[in-house]
């Protein structure tokens, strides 16, 4: 897990090492035990470095073979690297390191952008070939490891966060008003290769793209898993007990691949039902008991802050080394302000801080967490999914808005200004676009490919990386196995959605886990004084509201934001999101991060 850079010019100039420069330092949190540069005529690539396998400089990045005559810069993890290594060799490479870096590059050598089919964990890489000049990026199948991009007609640059992209200078930073939309809509994320920012796009999850010399482009899609039944031979015919334990036997490939590393890992455990299976599965394959690690936070508006009681059960029950962190109310605003200088996009979620202040801790004790985000998109968890059940298709977009968008196209006529306004609602339009690809039995099978693929990508796991990496904390998703994901995606819907969401894990968990667990009320990271805009926390998003930034920049209508700051509890989202909170934290963002 790092952070990697680069550069490549169309114009017949030479790449400008320094900007590549002031990319990589900004990342230093991402990589904090090494750092490198390299360039040749119209490239240059940039790299920070954090050791999790082969600790030794010759995994040092970037990483050039000149007999390959390939250079590449890599994040992330690639779990079946001893495999592929071993298959290499018996080919006739030679290998002067033991990291995954070179198993990528000369796996590239071997077999070309369709090398990606072959891995098996999180990634994104950039490959320049000298012969042909061509430059090749590359994003794992759930996006899990980021790639941001800006292109001027010039030259394009690409990094693992969009404040390295601002740090070397030339990007257009107006606001895309189509991404705005998508802010103010659908769930306060932006899907596919928008950002907030016009200048700045992202390289789609799983997607490899080949640049040529002269800017020429082309994109390959190289996995898009069906939503069928009929999508995995093997699994056709099994009945509720024979899919009970594939799931199982495919959680414990998953969660035994992310094992792999030459230092310790530990898992952060929140109590609910997937991390817990994760500390399970975990004490089944080790000698050593896990360790793991717990939040909480005071109670703020009648809401506990924490779920100890639960952590605590698991812990005990299998013998882990356990941390419990609590964070006083005084640190929060702390954790608030270095969240969002963390976050590569504006994210409302109040998991953030949770995961901010709890990566600051962990991050004392260990450089690797196993997490268990992706369950509820991956397995139906989510209280929107059963309402789709009986829904005909035609109708999956309709029905889903209303349950999980933050408002109506026409409601944002109130917030924004007519200027900022769209003429057509980009978010219904992606939605409906969505859904009505082939490849889905039902609607819900329609609406989980949606949420697996884009929302899941743009929200839960672009959180879980920038709060775990802005401690140089290597966070991994078991759950977000892409083997794990067809054969969920292969799963009837029925035995998904029984027992009120993730009815196939509970039953394959129950062998593993206290009933407490697995049947208790669904939680979420809490954070109770941030979910309650209140006290500090209200007198924050007042300032960023009404200072002289934002009203220059007049994203909102000031009516409607007087009409809030009046009454700060006035309006939630469908989801329960804050809407004072909501836009405060994006004015937030643009100012920390100097726009």
């Amino acid at each position: 897990m790092c952070g990697l850079s680069g550069e490549l010019r169309f114009d017949g100039e030479e790449a400008d090492i320094k900007a590549v420069g002031r990319m990589t330092e900004t990342m230093d949190a991402r990589g904090p035990d090494g750092s490198g540069l390299w360039s040749r005529g119209p490239v240059a690539l940039g790299h920070r470095r954090l050791k999790i396998i082969d600790l030794s400089d010759k995994g040092a990045q970037p990483m050039v073979d000149v007999e390959l005559g390939l250079a590449v810069v890599f994040n992330g993890c690639l779990y079946n690297y001893a495999e592929l290594r071993h298959e290499l060799r018996g080919a006739g490479y030679r290998f002067s390191s033991t990291s995954d870096t070179e198993v990528l590059m000369k796996a590239f050598h071997r077999w070309g952008p369709r090398c990606v089919e072959r891995f098996k964990g999180m990634f994104a890489f950039a490959v320049y070939e000298r012969a042909t000049g061509r430059l090749i990026l590359g994003r794992d199948r759930l996006g899990i490891k980021p790639m941001y991009l800006a292109e001027d007609g010039r030259r394009l640059r690409f990094a693992s966060s969009l404040p390295a992209l601002l740090a070397a200078g030339g990007v257009d930073t107006a606001i895309d008003p189509v991404a705005l939309h998508h802010y103010m809509t659908f769930h306060a994320l932006v899907p596919g290769e928008r950002t907030i920012l016009a200048g700045v796009r992202k390289l789609p999850a799983a997607t490899v793209r080949v640049i040529e010399a002269d800017g020429a482009r082309t994109d390959h899609r190289y996995w898009d898993p069906p939503h069928t039944r009929g999508a995995l031979p093997e699994a056709a015919g099994l009945n509720g007990r024979e899919w009970r334990d594939a799931v199982m036997d495919a959680l414990r490939a998953a969660v035994r691949r992310r094992t792999v590393a030459d230092v310790p890992v530990g898992v952060l455990l929140s109590g609910g039902l997937d991390s817990s299976l994760i500390v399970a599965l975990l004490a089944e394959e080790e000698h050593e008991p896990p360790v793991t690690f717990s939040i909480g936070f005071e109670a703020a508006g009648g809401e506990r802050g924490d779920e100890f009681a639960y952590s605590d059960l698991v812990a005990r029950r299998f013998g882990t080394d356990h941390h419990r962190i609590r964070i006083p109310d005084e640190r929060l605003l702390d954790g608030l302000h270095g969240a969002v200088r963390a976050m590569s996009e504006p994210m409302v979620s109040h998991d953030c801080v949770a995961f901010y202040l709890l990566a600051q801790e962990v991050a004392e004790h260990v450089k690797v967490v196993q997490s268990g985000q992706g369950a509820d998109e991956v397995f139906a968890g989510y209280r929107w999914f059963p309402p789709l059940a009986d829904v005909p298709r035609e109708q999956a977009a309709d029905v889903y808005a209303r349950a999980f968008f933050d408002r109506p196209h026409d409601g944002l006529a109130a917030i924004l200004p007519k200027e900022r306004l769209l003429g057509h609602d980009a978010s219904g339009d992606f939605v409906r676009e969505h859904l009505a690809r082939p490849g889905a039995d039902t609607a819900l099978d329609a609406v989980l490919r949606l949420e697996t693929t884009a929302m899941l990508v743009d929200d839960p796991v672009k959180r879980v990386d920038n709060m775990t990496m802005a401690h140089g904390l290597e966070a991994r998703t078991p759950f977000l196995d892409h083997e794990l994901v067809e054969l969920a995606a292969a799963c009837p819907a029925e035995l998904k959605l029984a027992h009120g969401g993730k009815g196939v894990l509970k039953d394959a968990a129950r062998r593993l886990l206290p009933a407490e667990v697995i049947d208790r009320p669904k939680g979420y990271f809490p954070v109770p004084a941030i979910r309650h805009v209140d006290g500090a926390l209200l007198d924050l998003v007042r300032d960023v509201l009404t200072s002289r930034a934002a009203r220059e920049r007049e994203l909102f209508r000031r009516d409607y934001v007087d009409r809030l700051l009046a009454d700060p509890e006035r309006d939630r989202t469908p989801t329960g999101v804050n809407t004072l909170w909501q836009l405060g934290l994006l004015e937030l963002w643009l100012q920390t991060h100097g726009l």
